[in-house]
């Protein structure tokens, strides 16, 4: 008998790429077993090439005049399902699961979670936040196992070797290390490698700030697809990569995904709960300074020093390391 899961996606990009192997636990678990993915445009965009989802359904709640309303009237909406699952850790997630009254509905416990869903489970933030999502999937699978991420795009293939350089972090500025320094990676390794520069809309700025860099330096091998490209394009161009040198980022999470080897560098976030899950060929640049990880989206002490104090020849040095 075919099962019906109800999976609510993490907003962020990276966040879904690092639900994707609690995914494929439910995925294996199950005999025959179609998925709906509901979640955010960009969450959606990148796991909806998933072989068993058979629905993928864009989260739009947050626009309506009355969220509480337009949740309500999209769980009314959704078809039958036997099992969801939220990723969310957020009351309106909670909400249509109690609203949808579907069977079984499993959450990371919190206090709406512990009101309205069936099963909410206790997790540790100390641990990787990959882990922390399978411990949902394992409460009704009763596995272990803890998988590779999976993304089911089919990856670029280029010319010549290429490193990729991403400049941008969605989250905000305080993850981003400055993106002159970044040119200055990409000019290095421009000799043997072709470059490509990636950013989403909001980091067209930056990302040209690179790409003037390397046109000053004389340098044509490269190609700036900042704000060019849609999520499925993006996950392509990072999955044919042979290099990739990155801010802490959902772009960071895609190379995982496709064992890219990758440079990530960090700052104000804690790399034990989102660093290259799995990824054999991956380092970690980041200074350990008394005021990080913050977790701010903006330096609260202006000096901006857990990027400031990264310079570019650490970056080089750790993508030759990575690069045999």
């Amino acid at each position: 008998m075919k099962s019906k899961i109800l999976i609510i996606l993490p907003n962020w990009l990276g966040d879904a790429v690092m639900a994707t192997p609690a995914i494929e636990d439910l995925s294996n678990f199950y005999d025959d077993v179609e998925f709906t993915f509901l979640g955010s445009f960009v969450s959606i965009e990148a796991l909806k090439h998933h072989p068993k989802c058979t629905n993928a359904i864009v989260d739009e709640t947050k626009k309506a005049s009355s969220r509480l309303k337009a949740t309500y009237l999209l769980a009314k909406e959704l078809s039958k399902h036997d099992v969801a699952i939220t990723f969310r850790d957020q009351i309106h997630s909670s909400l249509l699961l109690y609203f949808s009254k579907i069977p079984t509905t499993i959450a990371r416990k919190s206090w709406h979670s512990t009101i309205f869903v069936k099963k909410a489970v206790a997790l540790s933030r100390e641990m990787h936040l990959v882990k922390q999502y399978q411990q949902l999937s394992h409460s009704v699978t009763n596995s272990s196992e803890v998988s590779n991420l999976k993304l089911y795009i089919k990856p670029h293939i280029y010319d010549n070797p290429t490193l990729g350089v991403n400049a941008g972090a969605t989250y905000g500025s305080a993850k981003r290390w400055d993106s002159k320094k970044f040119a200055t990676v990409a000019q290095h390794f421009a000799p043997k490698y072709d470059i490509v520069i990636f950013g989403g809309p909001n980091e067209v700025e930056v990302s040209k700030e690179i790409e003037d860099v390397l046109k000053s330096n004389n340098i044509a091998n490269y190609i700036n697809l900042a704000g060019k490209t849609t999520i499925s394009e993006l996950c392509a161009y990072i999955g044919g990569l042979s290099l990739f040198a990155t801010n802490d980022s959902g772009p960071m999470h895609i190379a995982s995904a496709y064992q890219v080897p990758s440079v990530a560098i960090f700052g104000p976030t804690r790399d034990n709960e989102t660093s290259q899950w799995k990824n054999k060929k991956s380092i970690i640049v980041k200074k350990d300074l008394q005021c990080a990880p913050c977790m701010k989206r903006e330096c609260p002490l202006k000096h901006h020093e857990c990027m400031e104090k990264i310079l570019p020849f650490e970056v080089i040095k750790a993508i030759n390391s990575i690069s045999h």
